[in-house]
């Protein structure tokens, strides 16, 4: 039996810098995505805002835009915590990168995971709307 992505869901595709928002407006068995917004990563190194560092342990040699990228990632998933916890959404659809997605993975909280419909290790943040609909109807 295929998994419905029923309308209303958040659909969040991000990688190491950014994300695109979308919300599934279709209903039923149709699969509409409309874009919500786009988050960008706030350059850590230029703010110095504290508590904004990177996820998990880094390792010495690491450059600045990995530390960007793995304090995006934190920074992603904090904001999905934060909107299940007050809830401004019923389900969520990740897809992300590989390395994107294995940084946001273990911030997320249980409220998240349990709106967590799938996620889909694939870089599509670039990509046309059509392609991002084409990978959702495939993992479905």
């Amino acid at each position: 039996m295929q998994q419905q992505i029923p309308e209303g869901t958040l659909i969040v595709v991000a990688d190491g810098g950014s994300a695109r928002v979308f919300t599934n407006i279709g209903s039923g068995h149709t699969l509409q995505l409309k874009q919500q917004d786009a988050l960008k990563l706030q350059d850590i190194s230029a703010q110095g805002v504290s508590g904004q560092g990177p996820s998990g342990s880094m390792p010495q040699d690491t450059s600045i835009a990995q530390m960007n990228e793995a304090t995006f990632a934190k920074q992603l998933a904090g904001q999905l915590n934060e909107d299940a916890l007050n809830n401004r959404y019923a389900h969520l659809v990740l897809i992300a990168d590989p390395q994107t997605l294995g940084r946001i993975r273990p911030q997320l909280h249980k409220e998240v995971q349990a709106r967590l419909l799938t996620d889909i290790a694939k870089d599509l943040t670039n990509a046309p709307l059509e392609d991002i609909q084409r990978a959702l109807e495939s993992s479905r």
